[in-house]
Formats: structure tokens, C-alpha cells, sequence
């Protein structure tokens, strides 16, 4: 069965992707992977005592983002009868979706446009613009 990954991250943006995503499971007959990525890089600056709890910190943010964030954009897929998965890692967001996709042979992702501040988009470009530069797949931005 086909998939798309969904990238969800709580905000109303987010929630409109899930809903498009639903509609389009529902048209063409696919199952949809829910992804958030945490942000982490593990070559931030941290002291030793920082490192011993960073593990312990990691499986909170796991279990929060999965609680806050995945399940209620499951629970939007629910009544559709789609088959759904999710996934929550923590990482470079563009970089995890892309690596997801590839390993679960998605066809396409779709996220919501952000936020960002305009410095930051202007800096380092938002997160759907580094998806569609480097995604091997179809990228859908909803509004």
C-alpha cells in the first residue's frame, strides 16, 4: 500500500495538513505515517553532567510529543478508516522526514507552512523550503 508521511507539530497548520491528508488517503486509497521530530543535534555544546541525563531528558520529550502532538492527529484519522502509523524521533526535522520516507517508501509528504520568524526563513529558509529543495518525493505545503 502506498503511504504519505504527514509531518505534524500541534499547531493549527498542523491540523489542517492531517485533515488534507485524510481527503487525500481517501481518494486515491493509501495509509498515512503521522511524523514529528523533535529537534536535537548531537553535536550541541553540553557538560558531562548535562550528557548523563540527557537520555532519561530524550524518552520524556518521546513520550510528550507522542502524548501531545501524534495522538491527537491520530485520533483526526480515526473515523476515516485509513490505515495510519507514527512515527517520533528526535533529529533534524527535514533530514528525519527524509530518511522516513525512504525507509518506508513513502510517495509523498505533506506539512503545513510555519511560522517562522522572517529572519530565520531568511537565514536558514523554513522547514517545507529545505523539504521540497531535498526531498526525493512530492512535497505538498498547506496553507
Amino acid at each position: 500500500m502506498s503511504k504519505v508521511l504527514v509531518g505534524v507539530d500541534g499547531s493549527d497548520a498542523s491540523r489542517r495538513t492531517v485533515d488534507f491528508a485524510v481527503e487525500l488517503a481517501k481518494d486515491f486509497e493509501i495509509g498515512i505515517i503521522v511524523v514529528h521530530v523533535i529537534p536535537w543535534s548531537p553535536y550541541s555544546f553540553t557538560t558531562s553532567e548535562e550528557n548523563e541525563h540527557r537520555h532519561l531528558q530524550r524518552e520524556v520529550e518521546l513520550v510528550a510529543a507522542r502524548e501531545q502532538i501524534v495522538e491527537p492527529a491520530i485520533h483526526q484519522v480515526a473515523n476515516a478508516n485509513i490505515k495510519v502509523e507514527a512515527v517520533v524521533r528526535h533529529g533534524h526535522p527535514v533530514e528525519v522526514m527524509i530518511e522516513i520516507a525512504r525507509e518506508r517508501g513513502v510517495r509523498h509528504i505533506i506539512v503545513g507552512r510555519t511560522g517562522d520568524s522572517r529572519i530565520k526563513q531568511a537565514l536558514f529558509g523554513s522547514l517545507p523550503t529545505q523539504l521540497i529543495l531535498h526531498s526525493t518525493v512530492p512535497v505538498t505545503v498547506v496553507p
